[in-house]
């Protein structure tokens, strides 16, 4: 039933993406563009935004942007995160990675594409939120995606390569590479639904515990995963020299730090009631995945 909703949302944002690009005057990026994005990965950022919508109540129609903005953003720092001078990963989403498929230059350039591209689908004068929200929108995803956020982060990852770090900056260093985004799509949703300064703090902070829990389960997985399953390549953190929690805690405790995040998580969300049904079996699934 979840992988159905995951699968119906991916789908939902795939749709509009394309359209969005066929209206566009069409250029060589285009083709690497859709090859890093459409049709690929789980796009649980989306499946996020949409559980936060239900929370909030707020219509799809004022959902669908944010949710092909932020896939935007993720897939661009996975194109990025692949090259030689990163990470340098040859599998992405089980298909070679778009470096690989295109070349170097090409995918640099397929990825900025997408980095603006992102802006350009929130301020889209057809996008139905007031100009208001779509500054308040474009500021959050701005520090969220720079050096804030996504960027910061992958820098300190590549940093803390090989070398011994302390708990509180391995945390620091996966909620800007991973966290951060996870804030957007909750407090993007806060933004829209009007809410409190109070309360789109409360969102924000929330989105960076859940994508706290899926970085240490991608780290998981890296261990014990399966290639085929994941669509990517497994055991290269070790291999590496990555900072991670498992590093530097082992898996048991890292296992134990996991489920304590979780459960504080579940408390947090309990006085929202029977709204939180679909965020809570999204977060449900990051942390029992196998994918």
């Amino acid at each position: 039933m979840l992988k159905k909703k995951l699968k119906r949302n991916a789908h939902k944002v795939d749709k509009f993406l394309i359209y969005f690009l066929k209206k566009q005057k069409q250029s060589l990026l285009v083709k690497p563009m859709k090859y890093g994005i459409i049709s690929g990965g789980k796009k649980i950022r989306s499946s996020i935004i949409f559980d936060m919508g239900k929370l909030l109540k707020v219509k799809e129609n004022k959902l669908i942007n944010i949710c092909a903005a932020v896939e935007c953003i993720h897939s661009y720092s996975l194109i990025h995160d692949d090259l030689p001078c990163m990470d340098n990963d040859s599998i992405r989403r089980g298909k070679p990675s778009t470096h690989k498929k295109f070349g170097e230059a090409t995918a640099v350039l397929a990825g900025n594409s997408l980095l603006t591209l992102a802006y350009e689908i929130i301020s889209d004068k057809k996008y139905p939120i007031s100009l208001h929200q779509k500054i308040k929108i474009i500021q959050l995803l701005s520090n969220c995606a720079g050096h804030t956020g996504i960027a910061g982060g992958q820098d300190l990852d590549l940093k803390f390569e090989n070398k011994k770090k302390k708990l509180k900056q391995i945390i620091d260093m996966q909620i800007k590479k991973t966290g951060k985004l996870f804030n957007f799509c909750l407090q993007s949703v806060a933004i829209i639904a009007n809410k409190s300064k109070k309360e789109k703090l409360f969102f924000g902070k929330l989105g960076e515990e859940i994508g706290l829990l899926f970085q240490i389960a991608d780290d998981f997985l890296d261990i014990k995963g399966s290639k085929h399953l994941i669509g990517k390549l497994i055991k290269k953190d070790k291999k590496k020299g990555k900072s991670t929690l498992i590093n530097i805690l082992g898996l048991n405790k890292s296992l134990m730090y996991s489920n304590n995040l979780k459960k504080k998580i579940l408390l947090k969300l309990k006085k929202h009631g029977k709204n939180t049904k679909g965020l809570l079996e999204t977060i449900d699934f990051i942390t029992n995945r196998n994918y």
